[in-house]
């Protein structure tokens, strides 16, 4: 059995817990300084908090101030930390990194270059290491639909883990696959990661349409099924527009990467109910005020899209033209634009 080290112990750090602790690893649940409360719970009855459950038996939590006990003789180390975490989480961690233990990156998200130039967190992660350290650290990511709760609940999950080396994935494949945790590996790093990061930011707009029908209610037999299909479809375009751009091949992009972690987000969390109160009418302020000013990690994802993407645009890598929806939703976040869903500039078929 193996000792995996879990550092953040949000929804999604704790959620991947349950596979492991299912499989007799010992696993060790550390909290970043926001999760005290969390990790004061499941010392206290085993609970955790925000899943209202109780963590498996071999499942041990650690404040911050117990990290260097929680990483000792730790043989992977999990990521669990939210994309604004990122750099909190490679500086935090560096001390405690080695060639022969594997990272695997819950995490998703992407970060933009001055130029606009847009880098997955491996490589970005990478790039921030001391320089005895690059290239030394074997970073991989979980990709795919996965809400925690549900994996919490042992509904079927089916996700990827992607990386750069075959025999390190098939490892933690072998750590982590559960009857019901079901894992497949890619070593398409670049699309799988660029597209759950993508994600994020489009549930929202696909959920202000959701918003739309909260607000106005069922017409006859009319609900709102169109609009949303609609805006996910555009959705999809663009996100295969950008990779495309990339230079990232697109197959494992289009089925659990990409369309089915879209799908899952947006029917819950924190992304999905601001784009529903948006469409209900509510500024980007007043919604953020009703969400009681949590992280969004779709937010992050948009900015760093809406800054990246003009750059891109001068640089004649990207048209602007291709992104009608996320430039839409970039402008009402940051612009206090009114939502005004450009319909007739989805789909161009012009191609370079």
């Amino acid at each position: 059995m193996a000792i995996v080290a879990i550092v953040g112990a949000g929804m999604m750090g704790s959620g991947i817990s349950w596979p492991l602790s299912d499989n007799g690893h010992e696993v060790r649940v550390v909290g970043t300084h926001l999760d005290d409360e969390i990790i004061r719970g499941i010392k206290f009855d085993r609970v955790h908090i925000r899943h209202q459950r109780a963590v498996g038996e071999n499942v041990t939590a650690y404040y911050l101030s117990e990290l260097d006990q929680a990483i000792q003789d730790a043989q992977v180390i999990v990521c669990g930390v939210s994309s604004p975490g990122v750099d909190w989480f490679v500086d935090t961690m560096t001390p405690y990194f080695k060639p022969q233990i594997p990272v695997l990156l819950i995490t998703k998200g992407l970060m933009g270059s001055a130029n606009g130039d847009l880098k997955i967190f491996p490589t970005y992660m990478n790039e921030r290491l001391p320089e005895q350290l690059k290239d030394k650290i074997n970073f991989s990511a979980v990709v795919g639909p996965c809400i925690a709760q549900e994996l919490a609940a042992h509904r079927q999950t089916a996700v990827y883990f992607v990386g750069s080396d075959e025999k390190i994935l098939e490892y933690l494949r072998g750590l982590f696959s559960t009857d019901y945790y079901h894992v497949y590996t890619s070593t398409n790093l670049l699309a799988t990661e660029t597209g759950v990061a993508l994600k994020n930011a489009y549930a929202i707009a696909i959920n202000i349409a959701i918003g739309w029908y909260q607000l106005s209610g069922q017409d006859g037999l009319a609900h709102m099924y169109n609009p949303q299909a609609a805006l996910f479809a555009q959705a999809l375009h663009e996100m295969w527009i950008l990779t495309s751009k990339l230079n990232a091949p697109m197959d494992e992009f289009v089925n659990l990467t990409g369309s089915g972690d879209l799908y899952v987000t947006v029917f819950g969390g924190r992304n999905a109910r601001l784009g529903q109160l948006l469409g209900q009418g509510y500024s980007y302020e007043e919604s953020l005020k009703k969400l009681d000013n949590v992280t969004l990690e779709g937010v992050h994802i948009l900015n760093v899209i809406g800054t990246s993407l003009p750059k891109l645009a001068d640089r004649g890598i990207v048209d602007l033209l291709d992104f009608p929806l996320i430039m839409h939703l970039f402008a009402v976040i940051n612009q206090n634009a009114e939502i005004n869903i450009p319909w007739d500039r989805f789909y161009r078929q012009k191609r370079n």
